[in-house]
């Protein structure tokens, strides 16, 4: 079997407005729902609603042949299901095809697979848990955590939750001479398997579709055919793994990037080995071809594909050890605005807005980044914790005296 496997990262942030020192205990809430409704409604019309359309034809035209998956977080969904419920029956209109996959990832789009496992398992039935609610009682089989960080002992803990495999990054520094065109096994637990993006191909849609300066400009549905042909006879699976937001957001629909999607899959069906499948279908119809060693966390982004574009620098490394040190108090609290702000604060997007990095990778952090600078991200994303951490002693000192 070759075959293409298709994945769409679906995600946005609740957006802090911006806090001040004085209005900590005084103001409790901490989100700009100005932003962010005009954020999801902006995405929505530029991406989600006419890729949905485009995807659900594609889907019809080709007979189910044309197969993709979704991991949407938590913290989207519940946006969507605020701010624009269209795009939420569009996405449950692609899943109803029953050519379309779904994931399961943590609830609020979070780094706590890297410090909790008690917390990294509560996001995950969380989110398990929305989505099952809002697909018809879908449950996802396969496994996608946030940013696509992976290591040993992450991929383990998954595997104990009942899943089959999960999606990373196929990161140079731990294939080595290897090929991300394989299906893998976590070290740990060998019945646990692996699918690696190939980040090549990908970021040739992704990053480099619209760049004028790179070499291949323009794509060319003629090339990327041509390209996937040179893939060697023997290798599984091409895994073109992206952000949903590639197509209208990140490259505007004058790139031409929905016409590319559009005339891709019939390309790939006429004039290829390969056919689509979803990530359940690669696992289920592929065997390993050897265990993966990742002992030390990867993730999609930056040159390195390691952790530095979250906990990178001083900033970072405060900001989230001191959100993670209020674990065990936040738990017992039953109080659904803490718990709200609890799962919204962890979001791994507030850290990446402090990213001091510089020079192409800082490029990249800055387009997504609502703050002028890092420190103004640190410093507003302080004061709210601050403020948070107010709100919590403040209700533990109510449960001592009620109790």
């Amino acid at each position: 079997m070759r075959t293409i496997c298709f994945y769409f990262q679906v995600h946005q942030p609740f957006r802090i407005k911006p806090y001040r020192f004085f209005d900590m205990g005084e103001d409790h809430y901490y989100w700009d729902d100005y932003l962010n409704k005009s954020v999801i409604r902006k995405v929505a019309q530029k991406c989600y609603l006419p890729m949905n359309e485009l995807l659900l034809e594609l889907i019809k035209q080709h007979q189910g042949k044309f197969k993709v998956a979704f991991s949407i977080s938590g913290v989207c969904l519940d946006q969507f299901e605020a701010y624009a419920p269209d795009v939420l029956e569009s996405f449950q209109r692609l899943v109803a095809t029953g050519h379309v996959e779904l994931l399961n990832e943590t609830d609020a789009h979070a780094l706590c697979s890297l410090r909790s496992k008690s917390e990294f398992k509560r996001m995950v039935e969380n989110h398990k848990a929305k989505i099952k609610r809002l697909f018809n009682g879908y449950e996802p089989k396969v496994f996608r955590n946030t940013e696509l960080v992976y290591s040993d002992k992450i991929g383990e803990m998954v595997a104990e939750m009942g899943y089959t495999g999960m999606l990373t990054e196929g990161a140079k520094h731990i294939l080595g001479w290897k090929s991300p065109n394989f299906v893998y096994q976590n070290a740990i637990n060998p019945d646990f398997k692996i699918l690696l993006k190939n980040f090549q191909l990908s970021d040739d849609i992704a990053f480099r579709f619209s760049d004028k300066s790179w070499s291949e400009h323009p794509l060319t549905i003629e090339k990327f055919t041509a390209w996937i042909n040179n893939v060697p006879k023997d290798h599984q699976v091409v895994n073109l793994f992206m952000d949903y937001e590639t197509f209208g957001e990140h490259q505007w629909a004058e790139t031409g990037i929905f016409q590319f999607m559009k005339v891709l899959p019939s390309a790939i069906l006429n004039h290829t080995g390969f056919t689509f499948s979803t990530p359940s279908e690669v696992l289920g119809n592929s065997k390993p071809i050897s265990p993966i060693q990742v002992p030390t966390p990867i993730s999609w982004a930056d040159e390195e594909r390691d952790l530095t574009a979250w906990l990178g620098n001083d900033l970072q490394n405060e900001a989230f050890t001191k959100l993670y040190d209020l674990e065990s108090r936040v738990n017992k609290i039953d109080d659904a605005e803490i718990q709200r702000d609890w799962n919204y604060l962890q979001t791994s997007d507030h850290f990446y807005y402090m990213s001091t990095k510089f020079f192409s990778d800082g490029a990249v952090h800055a387009y997504f980044s609502p703050y002028e600078t890092p420190y103004d991200a640190f410093i507003n994303y302080m004061n709210v914790l601050s403020d948070f951490i107010i709100r919590v002693t403040r209700k533990e000192k109510e449960m001592q005296e009620v109790g």
